[in-house]
């Protein structure tokens, strides 16, 4: 994982996989700003949405960092190597790769109540000027699960088919120490993350305080966000991800 300049976006980024990058953050004289669509469109539909509010702003298209995704069930590995090829054609054509390096962060995700029809935009991020140098630094981390960093096979789940709270248990801290890497790539703390988004359809309730909340520090008065979801591959149990911002606009 190696911290790389993105200078046309306005953010540095994390290196991931392909499919996406670890993490953005913010340059100075930036700031990361989060949409949330009210109604999720199918997600090129979503990008043609993001392409056209970007261009009212008068940002570059450069300026996408992070994109939140929902689908209507987790892929096999082989469907999500397909659909990332097809997701990673429209980044292509936008030409955001930095050195043939994807720099935008994603997550996606697959709601067991009421999935989509089709993959659909849920979210988006993007820089613009920031108005207030006396703000914390903005940044996105991408979600995560249990899959060791950089990986992409069956064989890198971590306890692979097993739910049982021991189990689940070892999954959450092993996610949430993801989530402290990435946030030290960033150069960021806990004390700067104003959101934290879980996803998983297995009780929590035992593991909240010990396993998440006290080892978020002083993001915990913000609590969390729980998504009854799956991660986007199947095997997968348990995902996260996390922001600091200032702003969060709802499209329709």
């Amino acid at each position: 994982m190696k911290r790389m300049p993105n200078p046309k976006g306005g953010y540095d980024f994390l290196t991931g996989i392909a499919p996406y990058s670890s993490g953005v953050a913010a340059m100075p004289g930036n700031e990361i700003v989060h949409a949330i669509m009210r109604n999720p469109p199918p997600y090129r539909k979503g990008f043609e949405f993001i392409h056209r509010h970007l261009a009212a702003l008068g940002r570059p298209r450069d300026a996408l960092c992070a994109i939140q995704l929902r689908i209507p069930q987790p892929f096999s590995f082989e469907e999500f190597s397909e659909f990332n090829q097809g997701y990673l054609d429209i980044l292509d054509e936008w030409g955001l790769p930095i050195d043939g390096v994807n720099p935008v962060a994603r997550t996606n995700v697959a709601p067991e109540v009421g999935p989509p029809g089709e993959a659909v935009l849920y979210a988006f991020s993007y820089t613009v000027p920031l108005e207030n140098d006396n703000l914390p630094p903005t940044f996105i981390i991408a979600g995560a699960g249990e899959l060791k960093e950089g990986n992409l096979s069956p064989d890198d789940i971590l306890r692979a088919g097993e739910t049982d709270m021991d189990a689940v248990r070892e999954k959450v801290k092993f996610v949430i120490g993801i989530m402290q890497s990435r946030l030290s790539g960033l150069q960021v703390k806990w004390s700067e993350v104003t959101t934290v988004d879980i996803y998983t359809v297995h009780p929590l309730h035992h593991l909240l305080a010990e396993e998440l909340l006290i080892p978020m520090q002083e993001a915990a008065r913000h609590a969390v966000r729980w998504y009854y979801s799956r991660p986007p591959i199947v095997g997968l149990e348990y995902e996260m991800d996390m922001r600091g911002v200032h702003k969060e606009f709802y499209f329709d």
